[in-house]
């Protein structure tokens, strides 16, 4: 076998070895369930010790804040103490911890939530600080030579998702009632069988880990148990053990932040770099900025044979102003070519000519204080107000509200996760929507087919990693209400934990009218007001930002949001230039023509029980009948549904003449009226590529020519544009080519990969900075529910907040009371 197939079946979610690692062993010891303490601590079960080929033990020098490892290690605790007298199969190696690789979370303590009963680690938490640093260290030890320890550098650490069936096992501790699935007789398994009951018991928790060698240009993926880590060292040691090692060739990982850094300082200090900026004015190396752009794949020269850059350069104006907006003076003409594992200038040419436009007046982007204008005066206070708490419940990373259940994840690719979907539908108990929700790439396209612009074609999450540019959210101004935060553990590049906190957002917000009507005859009324959960996390990638949001809504709706803001990238013109591919924004300034693409992977699992895989997708399209005795009147029309039976059949356009949409049915279940229950992908406004079908950058994202795909589950496909989409010399890689084995889809485990967009031509108005742009889609419940889930919401009550500056404002206008309560919230 290829070694880059190989490499593919470790994939980010799950492995062959995670699969083994899945088999439920016994506990030695017999345990009672009437006790909800005694379920709660034997929730992670019990971390047997495996021989490995390589095993790391590390003492612990530092204490983890977060209470869900402290509770963990009660677990581990046990487990060391049956296995003193085990000797190791491999050489043990033991060490301590860098203090400063290691960063502990922030908790939110005394916030006030209402918080599930104790519970274990569940095997879909994030890495914790102290696991990162563990598998990190047991990569490093088990290097062959110095050299090959010294060269590593670490791209990515993430959680080895389990299987679905050990996921389904934790989540029976953690939505009761207790279930007696989780108990298995000592005489062979048997079903109906007597006899003492063991408690079955969950896998070690893995990580995964993409390591590139700066000193070999290898990239390699490691899975590592960590067969022991604890929230503080009480006796014994951390321990994670290699389970295995592939280096996967022809590859180039994602960049780093740290890479970036250094590329950035290393053209500043090019000599031949500092006298073609003098050409162009500019003496003070302070002002300039260096955006290192990934090459991607034109030819032989782009081969990922070496790792290499082509920066963009910009020029900040010199000024007051403590954000001064260096964009604004994009520099024309100067080629640069880094290679970025020995990080050195490899070519270098100052082509041509452009002076730099001049200062722009409306260039910044701060307050009107530091940007020389003036901002409005007339806005006065908004105030959201929750004096009962929040509506919502959150145990570590389970979330419930509003008969929602679902857990939070992160990873650093793909930025936020939203794992197990769940509703809670009565008398029919918890019903099952989706395993795994995220944004899986991202790609943006530009239109200007001159030097350097077409190049711009970047892959955000497959280059760069969404999850590892996310920001630090601050409240009252990227959330407002009642917030629950969470924090984001990842690596640096070499080595190091860094922690961004309060990275994912979590809050309600009121969302105007759910339903309403009014009898005519006797004027009685109904109205309920509608509110959502809404998840969320923002990143930048050099000039743009991106949020992404999770809405749930109380009538079983599920949107996802992606908000487009920050900065266009320019390009200068020379004077009197006129480009047709872009938009004058000022003199000597022009914004080219692009699009921003997003592939959202939505593994699905409507009204599916743990193991089953009972779903089908079907396409509507709505048609109009044609004339005739049945259509007398030429006003006639119909839904038409066809089944998707196959995954080549299921490469499909969105089509707004004929309100396209699919719905993803359960083949077993049956609603009121005899119908297949589902759920509807209800498509927002959308768009292909605007390229031909040579396209260079479409060789690499060919995912891009159809706004969904189906395929079936498989745990090893993951990524639309395969996992290594930097200078990837494979044509149709990923989604493309997994679709050729054109597996059956009538009833299995269906995974949708939805593909959508926007065509951004630029305006004057998303200058300087721009207006957010709103794109997504719907996951909506299609014949899932008997009748409207949000039938049970009470009626509103207008009423007064306790404010101590409540005061009465006077508001003119036609049709105003003279005076105005402020301050009236929503209570339900």
């Amino acid at each position: 076998m290829d070694s880059r197939a190989e490499a593919a079946k470790i994939c980010c979610h799950s492995t062959a070895v995670a699969r083994n690692c899945c088999d439920v062993q016994q506990q030695q010891q017999q345990q009672r369930c009437s006790s909800s303490n005694t379920r709660s601590s034997d929730a992670a079960g019990s971390l047997q010790s495996q021989p490995a080929s390589c095993e790391v033990e590390l003492g612990d020098e530092h204490e983890e804040e977060e209470e869900q490892e402290q509770q963990q290690t009660r677990g581990a605790e046990h487990n060391r103490n049956n296995n003193n007298n085990k000797k190791p199969a491999a050489p043990t190696f033991v060490g301590s911890l860098d203090p400063a690789a290691t960063v502990g979370s922030s908790s939110v303590k005394g916030s006030g939530f209402l918080v599930l009963r104790s519970q274990s680690a569940h095997p879909l938490d994030p890495l914790t600080p102290t696991e990162i640093a563990v598998a990190i260290a047991t990569v490093r030890a088990a290097g062959d030579t110095p050299e090959v320890r010294d060269g590593m550098r670490f791209v990515e650490v993430v959680l080895n998702e389990p299987g679905k069936n050990v996921v389904a096992l934790a989540d029976a501790y953690f939505f009761p009632p207790y279930q007696p699935m989780l108990f298995r007789s000592k005489a062979g398994n048997v079903p109906g069988a007597f006899g003492p009951m063991y408690p079955l018991q969950l896998p070690p928790r893995q990580a995964r880990l993409v390591v590139y060698n700066k000193k070999t240009n290898e990239t390699s993926v490691w899975l590592v148990e960590l067969s022991e880590v604890h929230a503080t060292a009480r006796s014994g040691h951390h321990r994670g053990k290699v389970l295995s090692s592939v280096v996967v060739p022809d590859v180039q990982p994602p960049m780093d932040a740290v890479e970036y850094a250094e590329c950035e300082a290393t053209v500043k200090e090019h000599g031949p770099f500092v006298e073609a900026m003098k050409r162009r004015g500019i003496d003070d190396m302070d002002l300039v900025m260096v955006d290192p752009w990934c090459v991607g794949y034109y030819g032989e020269e782009d081969a990922p044979s070496r790792r290499l850059a082509r920066p963009l350069v910009f020029c900040r104006t010199p000024g007051a102003c403590p954000l001064e907006n260096g964009y604004a003076r994009p520099v024309e003409g100067i080629h640069v070519l880094v290679d970025m594992r020995q990080m050195k200038v490899i070519e270098f040419e100052d082509r041509y000519l452009v002076p730099l436009p001049p200062p722009d007046p409306l260039r910044n982007y701060t307050a009107a204080a530091s940007r020389g204008g003036v901002d409005r005066t007339d806005i006065k206070p908004l105030l959201i107000s929750q004096p009962e708490g929040p509506s919502f419940r959150v145990n570590g990373y389970a979330v419930e509200w509003q008969k929602w259940n679902f857990r939070v994840g992160f990873t650093p690719r793909e930025g936020l996760v939203i794992h197990t979907v769940a509703y809670d539908d009565g008398s029919r108990g918890r019903r099952s929507i989706a395993h795994r929700l995220s944004f899986v790439e991202m790609v943006v396209p530009y239109g200007d087919p001159k030097d350097p612009h077409y190049r711009k074609n970047a892959f955000d999450a497959g280059e760069d990693g969404l999850g590892k540019n996310c920001h630090s959210l601050k409240r009252g101004c990227d959330c407002l209400g009642y917030i629950k935060y969470f924090d984001a553990h990842f690596t640096n590049f070499h080595g190091g934990v860094e922690t961004v906190e309060n990275c994912v957002c979590m809050h309600e917000e009121d969302h105007g009218i759910m339903w309403k009507h009014q009898d005519w005859r006797t004027g009685s009324e109904e109205v309920r007001r509608s509110r959502r959960l809404t998840v969320s996390f923002f990143c930048t990638v050099a000039n743009y930002e991106y949020g992404f949001y999770w809405h749930f809504y109380q009538d079983g709706r599920i949107e996802a949001e992606v908000k487009l803001t920050g900065i266009l990238s320019l390009g200068a013109l020379k004077t009197d230039e006129h480009r047709r591919h872009g938009t004058l924004i000022a003199p000597g300034l022009y914004a080219p023509v692009h699009q921003h693409f997003f592939v959202a992977r939505l593994d699905m699992a409507v009204d599916c029980k743990p193991g089953e895989g009972w779903n089908q997708v079907v396409e509507v399209n709505v048609k109009v009948e044609e004339p005739g005795p049945d259509n007398p009147h030429n006003n006639a029309f119909y839904a038409e549904e066809t089944l998707l039976r196959s995954e080549l059949e299921a490469q499909r356009d969105c089509n707004s003449l004929t309100a396209r949409h699919w719905l993803v049915r359960n083949t077993r279940t049956f609603n009121r009226t005899g119908q297949l229950t589902g759920y509807k992908l209800m498509p927002g406004s959308n768009c292909l590529p605007l390229a031909g079908p040579d396209a260079k950058f479409l060789r690499r994202a060919a995912f891009l020519n159809h706004n969904l795909w189906v395929t079936q589950y498989n745990r090893d496909e993951c990524f639309p544009g395969g996992e290594f989409p930097n200078q990837n010399p494979r044509v149709g890689e990923g989604l493309p080519t997994w679709v050729q084995q054109d597996r059956k889809l009538e009833e299995t485990d269906i995974v949708l990969w939805y593909v959508f967009g926007v065509t951004h031509v630029p305006r004057l108005e998303d200058w300087p900075v721009m207006p957010v742009e709103h794109i997504g889609f719907h996951l909506k419940p299609h014949g899932f529910f008997n009748c409207s889930p949000a039938i049970d919401i009470p009626p509103s009550k207008a009423v007064v907040a306790d404010d101590p500056d409540h005061k009465e404002v006077a508001v003119k206008g036609a049709g105003q009371p003279e005076t105005l309560t402020s301050t009236l919230m929503s209570k339900l």
